[in-house]
């Protein structure tokens, strides 16, 4: 059984929600996002919440269940709030600065990375070592950042590469003489 399924999600005050054709539609203050809802899960609206049931007592249906409860409730926080993922750089050299629409990387390659920057997605560098990625829709600003991160993860010994603001790398001891 879910349990994250039996949780209803609580709609804020200042978004609009809709169920039409097997669509489900949040819209806010950062924007509007939908999402094609599964056959086999029930979606009520009530007041300012919204319920996901099972149809059936399948077990695709109850794993559909905890996961369309949990994307709505993503959908309705990206709208009201928003989704923000930092990363930090780190090593000698390795900077990052956005120019225009493109996000420019150096991170110990002969030559840059220029990555473009989607046009939904908002990317920031507050100082050449930090870089924040915010957006509507969770999906879309992980991705970016799981991007930008596998040009240069982090390595074990020294720590250097592109990490998670609070992603913890288990360091190794180096080589003994």
């Amino acid at each position: 059984m879910s349990r994250v399924g039996k949780n209803p999600v609580v709609v804020p005050s200042g978004v609009e929600c809709q169920l039409t054709d097997g669509i489900f539609q949040a819209k806010g203050k950062g924007g509007q996002l939908s999402l094609a809802l599964s056959q086999e899960v029930v979606v009520k609206l009530e007041d300012s919440k919204v319920a996901v049931t099972p149809r059936t007592n399948s077990k695709h249906a109850r794993q559909m269940w905890g996961t369309t409860q949990r994307l709505i409730s993503n959908i309705v926080t990206g709208v009201s709030q928003g989704f923000t993922k930092r990363l930090e750089i780190t090593g000698v050299g390795y900077r990052a600065a956005v120019q225009g629409s493109n996000l420019q990387l150096q991170l110990g390659f002969s030559h840059d990375i220029v990555l473009p920057i989607p046009s939904d997605l908002k990317v920031q560098c507050d100082k050449p070592t930090s870089v924040s990625i915010s957006g509507i829709d969770r999906q879309r600003v992980g991705q970016f950042a799981a991007n930008v991160r596998s040009y240069r993860p982090p390595e074990p010994y020294k720590g250097k590469g592109v990490k998670y603001e609070n992603e913890f790398i288990l360091r190794k001891e180096g080589k003994k003489k």
